[in-house]
This record gives C-alpha cells, structure tokens and sequence, in this order.
C-alpha cells in the first residue's frame, strides 16, 4: 500500500527521469558525433534508439500512472470488481513493472484486489490488478508489445527467430518468455472469438461468396505408455494429425477474389465438427444469409460434404443461392489415375482418353463421364477403376462444372489449397518438428489470421476483457491469468508465492501440462533420442 505522499514521489520521480533523458538527448544535439564508417554510423544510431527507447519508456509509464490514477479509470475498476465472478476488496496500491513495446520496464502502482475470506494456513487466492486488465495488460506486458511479439512468433519460421528480432530491436526476451506470451495472447482471442457475438466490419450482403475448406498434415507429440527412459523422460511417438482448415472469400463479376474484403481464415485440430463450427459462426457474422450466391467448393473428402447440407440447414440459406460443387482439378487427376491404370494403352492414347474426358467434364456432360469410366472397367486393374468410377458417381451431383463457369464462378479450390500451405506446411510441418497439440492450436489461430490480413482483428479480441466476465471463472482465473511458472507474473497472479487451490478439470485445450510447450529452435516439441 501506499499513500498520497507516494502519489507525489511516483509523478516527481517520472518528471525527474524524464528531463534526464532530454537533457542527454540535447547534449548529443548540441555537440555533434563525426562519423566517418557506416560502422560508427551504425554505432551512432543505436545509441540515438536506445536513448530514445528510454525516453518513449518513461513517457508511456508516466501516461500509464496517470491513467490508472485518475477518477474515471477508478470507477471503471470498480465496475469490474463488482462483476467478477468470486467477490473481491481491495488490498491497497502495490508497485507492478510493465514492460512496454521500446524494451524497457517501468513501475507503476495499481489497486490489487484479492478474494475475500479468511488466509487458511497462510494461502492467498488469486486477485485482480482490474486496471491493468481494463488496459489490456497481461503478464506485465503492454498490448503493443504482446501484439508485436505474438505476431512475429506467427510471421516467422520458429520462436528463436522471433527472439532475435526483438533482441535486434533492443526488445530483451528469451524464448520461454516469447513462448508464453504468443501462446496466451492466442488463448484470450480464442475466448473471446467464442464468447462474443459482434459481427464483423464487412458484410458479405449482396456478394458472391465462395467457401472451402481441407485439411493439412503435421506431426504432434503424443506421450507413450510405458516406463521412462533412463534419462527420465516420457517417450513418445510423432502421429500425423490432420488440422482442419477453412477459408471464406468473395468474388466479383468476372470470378475473380475481391481484394477489397479480406478472407477469413481459420485452423484447428479438434476436428470436423470443430472447424465446421468455427465456419458457422464467421458465416453468421458475415451476415451470410444475404448473399447474393454462395459456392461450397472442396476435393471429395466425405468429412466436408456429409456436413454441407446440415450447416445450410442451420445458416437458413435458400437452395436457389447455394451451390456445391467439387474440384475440377481432382476430378481431372482422377481420371489420369484411371487413364494410367490401362497398362495396355501407349502414352498418346492415354493422354487422348483424359482430355477427352476433362472436356466432357467441362461440358457439364457427366454421364458420358461415368459411362467412358465403366466402359474401360475389365481386367487385371478393375476394381481400382471402380473405385474411381465409384468416386464420379456419389459427386456427381456435385459437377455442374459448365453451369458455374457461365455463372463466372470459380471451379478449382486452389484458394484452400494455397491456405494450407500458407499457414501449415510454412510454419507447422517440417522434419523432425513435433508439436504438442495445445501449441500448434495457438501458432494455427495467430497464423491463420496474419495470412487473412485480419490481425487487427486478434488484437481486439486478444486485449477484450468482456469476454473474460462472460466466460467460465476457472478459465478466467486459470487459463488465461495465473502463471504456470513461479518467476511469470500476470495481472490476475496472486502475490503468494504459494500455488492457489487447483480449479475443477477444464477443457482438453486449457489443461495446462508441462509437456504442452514446446522447446526446440522451430517453435515445435523437441525430438528426442530414446
């Protein structure tokens, strides 16, 4: 605690520090540097940041403290306070350091507000630092930074990359840290995607929306049964896991992607229903119901087309605006694996059949198609034909290739394709990396929203404490405040050094286990010799 007599000090000390900094920086003004290398420019400017840096440093905690001190922001905490899930008082005014976006921490002192109740042998339950909280603050870091270093952990091949780049900036942090950070600010955006209803800036009324969505392919570490190995380690195997991604976009006239609306984009691994989840929501808040058409495109994957009419179903989407349709391109690849499996045709009679074939296609003709397949059905190669012939038959509701091309629709789905690529194979799939699934989740959320050019997004979603009061009190307390490690520090942390009583079990994705973070240089589970 303090008193009004640390009011005075805390502004003084931040006017003292601050006039020391210009000074210094009127100084190097006053007596210019000769540089004659880029060397010693090099050494000139870095100098210049870092005075800088600390100048920008105590100017944001001097603005910080008189944020937190004045009368509206007061009253804004205690709202919160009043609205937290457990009742809480107030314990005082305690000094916290932030560390804010130039690298350096400053000290402020903010109202901590701790659960109330009798202290049973010495155990203290986690509080709330509500003004942090209201400025979206989390683990001592300001928004910018945490954006900043969230951002880079999704943008770049691996965490020690993101690492480097902030150290190259002046920005000091270690891997754990940037882990922990990237990994929590994905938490709370997930949160608050699945707590709040807003719908989002651009509408999708009166457009021509395309939706598609496939799966990709990394590898995760999963924990075997078994004794430990003579190092004390849990061996483990590396299953491929498909996480499911999606993709939503409008075209224009011609049938080309509008560059104006920016897609939306999305991965998880929990699986169909999952992701299928995830597309009705953003389609909801698309306001999808009030476009002009709109195209389901996908390869032939039962998982995606066995939930298509269930999600138009519940979007109340009218028959005459929705159109399903399969990938002209795996079609066509599979009538060159039928064309291949006739061993005693040459190679030019090859290549004539599946043309021939792929123009019928293109045609709208699709019983010639199936017709031609079963036509070449006999001998040695038969029942693989069939199964390919088989493959035309059940989609072929779904091949009204001629109708969507005059329609200037597009009829490949090299959207999704290029998506997977983009937020998975670039950053999640590789040799030797294996991730824990909690971990993957996250790089899956951050990733998909900078390649879709909605980050600003997250970030409104990751700093949005509503959904916080909205959400169940052990996620709120447990998943996105305490510290699972003892140095880390976070606004909703309690002061004890003592663990506070576990919360009941959560979610398989907010269950925090030591093995969940990943520690090799790609950002993924270290693999390790058994």
């Amino acid at each position: 605690m303090r008193s009004d007599s640390g009011l005075v000090s805390q502004d003084s000390d931040y006017a003292r520090h601050i006039q020391e900094a210009l000074d210094e920086l009127q100084q190097m003004q006053q007596t210019p540097r000769l540089v004659m290398s880029p060397e010693e420019l090099e050494v000139l400017e870095r100098e210049i940041r870092q005075r800088t840096d600390h100048l920008g440093s105590l100017l944001v905690g001097y603005h910080l403290q008189q944020a937190l001190d004045s009368t509206a922001m007061q009253a804004e905490q205690d709202l919160l306070v009043s609205h937290w899930p457990k009742p809480l008082k107030s314990d005082g005014k305690v000094q916290v350091r932030i560390r804010t976006a130039q690298g350096h921490t400053v000290a402020v002192w903010v109202t901590y507000s701790r659960r109330k109740g009798p202290r049973r042998a010495g155990k203290r339950y986690a509080g709330v630092y509500a003004g942090l909280v209201l400025l979206g603050i989390y683990d001592r870091y300001t928004p910018a930074l945490a954006a900043e270093v969230s951002l880079l952990a999704a943008m770049l091949g691996s965490l020690e990359e993101a690492q480097d780049v902030l150290a190259h900036r002046g920005v000091e942090l270690d891997t754990k840290t940037v882990r922990l950070i990237a990994y929590r600010y994905a938490a709370r955006a997930r949160l608050a995607q699945q707590m709040e209803s807003t719908a989002f800036e651009d509408s999708v009324a009166g457009r021509r929306v395309v939706i598609s969505s496939d799966g990709g392919r990394i590898r995760l570490r999963e924990n075997k049964r078994g004794p430990k190995t003579k190092k004390g380690r849990r061996r483990y195997t590396g299953a491929w896991r498909e996480p499911k991604v999606l993709i939503v976009y409008v075209v224009d006239a011609e049938g080309k992607r509008e560059a104006r609306f920016a897609p939306v984009i999305d991965a998880t691994l929990k699986g169909p229903d999952a992701v299928f989840a995830l597309l009705r929501t953003y389609l909801q808040r698309l306001g999808i119901a009030q476009a002009d058409q709109v195209l389901f495109i996908a390869d032939g994957a039962p998982w995606i087309w066995k939930r298509v009419p269930v999600l138009v179903q519940a979007l109340g989407l009218a028959a005459a605006q929705v159109h399903e349709l399969l990938d002209f391109y795996h079609a066509a690849q599979h009538l060159g694996q039928v064309a291949a499996l006739r061993q005693d045709w040459s190679a030019k009679a090859r290549s004539r059949w599946r043309n021939q074939q792929r123009r019928l296609l293109l045609q709208g003709q699709v019983e010639q198609v199936i017709a031609a397949v079963r036509d070449i059905c006999r001998g040695r190669n038969s029942k693989a034909i069939r199964t390919h012939r088989d493959y035309f038959v059940k989609n072929q509701g779904r091949m009204a290739y001629a109708k969507l091309m005059a329609m200037q629709m597009p009829i490949g789905s090299g959207a999704i394709e290029s998506t997977v690529r983009r937020v998975i194979n670039l950053r999640l799939k590789g040799p030797s990396i294996f991730w824990c699934r909690a971990s993957a989740e996250a790089v899956l959320l951050l990733r998909s929203y900078y390649k879709a050019g909605r980050w600003n997004l997250l970030k409104r979603m990751a700093t949005s404490h509503l959904a916080l009061l909205q959400a169940w009190p052990e996620m709120w307390e447990y998943a996105l405040a305490l510290s699972p490690w003892p140095h880390m520090t976070s606004p909703l942390r309690s002061r004890s050094l003592r663990s506070p009583r576990m919360p009941p079990p959560l979610p398989p994705y907010w269950r925090r286990r030591s093995r969940c973070w990943p520690m090799s240089r790609n950002g993924s589970a270290p693999r390790k010799r058994l």
